[in-house]
């Protein structure tokens, strides 16, 4: 979830490998685990989203293989799984091939890499299930009543430290929206506005996930953070933040200037939440400074172009323009999504927006429809 990252270049993506994302961390776990439980092979956490009953793959230590990624199932989906969470406690699987089919990608793979055993964890935080972790072996009958009680050990640590950073992000998010409540923020910072936006920087981190190199980790981040892109909002006078018509000059300097106002309530919560060495915030800073930039230069506040805007800034970006043509406001009327489409297309021939971005909601505007359609504002 929280990538750790220590570091971010000016327009490089945050998704740096380094020694301080929970990946890399759980790499360290797995090394120190080896020398008590030999025989796993593999370490993998999915995270749970409650909201879509949503399980996606997030950090992974695979000792030999091929690791799956990207890869996204509903927990209503499999039974096996249910009933794990739904009953509490642990589930051994002592003989993958004998009970697996192969009927979905995820234990397609699991055959082909050549499993032979598993022991798979929920984890909870407050009652509430936050992920499922998976140990997997390349013996038969690996995980005996001995090793399982040393990994849930080690599963109580992964637990921990999980429930611990999911509380960082919360807290984090929670100070913003309260924030907006104060400043009685309504205009395009609605709840489904942000709902929208989150949904479509992750479906399109999914989208390049391949192309661009990035982690499950990375893409997690994405969807965490993205509601804090105008956080510099609450400065803006309500007389300028909702008027109906066009701004003046005076007025549109004054809108811009909430990016400035952004970094300036970002950094105060960086300081608060003891941030300021730890890599989740370089993305938020991306984020928040950075989602007004254009690949052509013509963006603000800094003017930045081309490789110095980074993946994430460029990917809000697109997220957020798509959720403005195609919502109402009151001084328009919603854009259909083909419309807003042929919109940000003409808008990557012009040399503003990241060309990947815009055809990765192309190729599943089925999903962005979707979305579009689950979180509509009531007031449409």
């Amino acid at each position: 979830m929280v990538s750790l990252h220590t570091s971010s270049s000016a327009g490089g993506s945050s998704d740096t490998l380094g020694g301080h994302g929970l990946e890399a961390r759980l790499r360290q776990l797995h090394s120190q685990l080896l020398e008590v439980v030999p025989a796993v092979d593999r370490i993998s956490c999915a995270l749970y989203d409650q909201h879509d009953d949503l399980l996606s793959t997030f950090v992974d230590s695979t000792r030999c293989g091929t690791p799956i990624e990207a890869y996204e199932w509903r927990l209503a989906e499999s039974p096996s799984l249910s009933r794990l969470v739904g009953g509490g406690g642990t589930r051994v699987i002592d003989d993958i091939p004998a009970v697996v089919t192969g009927d979905t990608p995820h234990s397609r793979w699991l055959l082909e890499q050549g499993y032979r055993s598993s022991f798979t964890v929920p984890l909870q935080q407050r009652g509430a299930l936050i992920g499922v972790l998976f140990f997997d072996s390349l013996r038969k009958a690996a995980f005996t009543a001995t090793v399982q009680r040393s990994l849930e050990l080690f599963a109580a640590l992964i637990n921990l430290t999980i429930g611990q950073e999911l509380n960082l992000v919360r807290s984090i998010t929670t100070s913003a929206a309260v924030a907006r409540e104060f400043a009685n923020l309504r205009d395009t910072e609605t709840g489904g506005h942000l709902e929208r936006m989150a949904h479509y920087a992750r479906l399109i981190g999914r989208e390049l996930q391949t192309s661009r190199g990035l982690s499950d980790e990375f893409v997690a981040n994405l969807y965490l953070f993205s509601p804090l892109h105008d956080i510099g909002k609450i400065g803006i006078p309500d007389e300028v933040l909702l008027k109906p018509g066009q701004l003046n000059t005076d007025e549109r300097q004054l809108m811009e200037n909430h990016v400035r106002m952004g970094v300036e309530v970002l950094e105060k919560l960086i300081g608060d939440f003891d941030l300021e060495h730890r890599g989740e915030a370089a993305m938020m800073r991306n984020v928040v400074a950075d989602h007004h930039e254009c690949l052509d230069g013509s963006g603000y506040p800094r003017g930045l172009s081309g490789e110095e805007i980074s993946l994430e800034a460029r990917i809000i970006t697109v997220a957020d323009i798509l959720d403005a043509l195609t919502s109402h406001r009151p001084y328009k009327q919603a854009w259909s999504l083909e419309a807003a489409l042929e919109e940000l297309e003409r808008l990557v021939a012009l040399g503003k927006l990241d060309a990947d971005c815009v055809a990765a909601l192309g190729r599943r505007r089925p999903e962005v429809e979707a979305i579009r359609d689950r979180f509509r504002d009531s007031e449409a």
